[in-house]
């Protein structure tokens, strides 16, 4: 049976944190209209990652022999928050920070620990998780993109989807097949470093309904790469991306995706003179749940900073956050379908990204199945 999440707090020192971010993130983004800082950790500026890289900001928990800031998860609890609540374009070095450094600093060789991951802490190395492949949804076991080894490596054919900046970032970290077929599911699967500049390699942007084009699909086409791609043990691919996907859904940012829509609402309460009683309990609403989950997921980071692997409860954590922050837009559009007279231009344009985009955000990271079939065997039910 699944433990009860132990209540955690951030101490006075990683707090301390929170009103030097605050105030580089006003300087930084004054002027931003709403409609672009609510794309947040979809926004990709690598000027803007270099910025925090040279703050110390990238890599912030990162053991300090390899760039990183040696601060503990309550730090970076506190720099997610203030980045993604006010908006901050985080995306091009989001993925290599977040989990593609610690799976490093896990399983990969000395030499690509120490080439790779103070390229990270500098903001001069961005990657993409190389997961999805057509045809395949959700059953990440049934991937078919191979690896064959040859006398100096390993040669690379097949193809990755719904892949986040592939066309931009430098490097893949991708689940391969390098032995057995689709039918053998999880054996046989390994995780292999691709360099994106190799020869063969080709990746096309896919453009969304907001026009944006973070997605993108990844070709191999007789991609030979060194014997030392390969990241930890042949076949173990399946354990080390569990392990990896723990990374991705154990911090805060499951939580605060719609929270640029949710101050432009506040603003433009405000400019009525103030909440009427519904708008008032509306509001409420939505801060109970947020402050709920806020909890939770400092729960899941003390978890993390007693060094356990919260594998069932980010789960959680992720589940219930994705459905919190599908509501905000659905919930704020049912209240200003309400309100007589004109409603500012800019709001519209930030609930119209946010109303379309909502929908992924419960496919991001793990779909609700997947996400709520873990929490069900972890809970013993299946």
């Amino acid at each position: 049976m699944l433990a009860p999440l132990v209540p955690a707090a951030i101490g006075p020192e990683d707090e301390a944190l929170r009103a030097e971010v605050r105030a580089f993130l006003a300087e930084r983004l004054a002027g931003v209209p709403g409609a672009l800082r609510a794309r947040t950790w979809m926004g990709f500026d690598a000027d803007f990652s270099r910025d925090l890289a040279a703050r110390g900001w990238v890599g912030l928990t990162l053991p300090v022999e390899f760039g990183g800031g040696g601060r503990s998860p309550f730090a970076r609890f506190v720099l997610i928050e203030e980045l993604l609540a006010a908006g901050a374009p985080v995306a091009a070095h989001w993925i290599a920070e977040r989990q593609s450094a610690p799976l490093l600093l896990r399983y990969g060789t000395e030499a690509q620990r120490r080439d790779i991951v103070p390229r990270i802490c500098r903001g001069e190395a961005f990657f993409c998780i190389g997961m999805s492949e057509p045809n395949s949804g959700s059953d990440l076991a049934s991937v078919r993109t191979r690896a064959e080894r040859t006398a100096t490596g390993w040669r690379l054919n097949g193809s990755k989807i719904w892949t986040t900046y592939g066309h931009k970032a430098h490097y893949m970290v991708a689940l391969v097949r390098t032995s057995g077929g689709p039918d053998d599911r999880q054996a046989g699967l390994s995780q292999l470093l691709i360099d994106l500049k190799t020869p063969g390699v080709t990746a096309r942007p896919i453009r969304d309904l907001a026009g944006d084009e973070h997605f993108s699909e990844v070709f191999f086409e007789d991609v030979d790469l060194p014997e030392d791609a390969l990241i930890g043990q042949e076949g173990q691919g399946w354990s080390q991306v569990n392990a990896e996907l723990a990374f991705e859904r154990s911090g805060p940012e499951r939580l605060y995706s719609s929270t640029v829509l949710v101050d432009e609402w506040m603003d433009f309460i405000r400019s009525r003179g103030g909440p009427t009683e519904s708008e008032a309990e509306l509001a409420g609403r939505m801060l109970a749940r947020l402050a709920t989950l806020r909890n939770m997921s400092l729960a899941v980071t003390g978890q993390l900073a007693r060094g356990e692997s919260p594998v069932v409860e980010a789960s959680m954590v992720k589940d219930l956050g994705a459905s919190f922050e599908q509501s905000i837009p659905a919930l704020i559009t049912d209240h200003l379908a309400s309100v007589e007279g004109p409603v500012p231009a800019p709001l519209l344009a930030t609930l119209d990204y946010l109303a379309g985009m909502s929908p992924t955000f419960s496919l991001r990271g793990g779909t609700r199945e997947i996400l709520r079939g873990i929490i069900a065997r972890g809970l013993g039910l299946r």
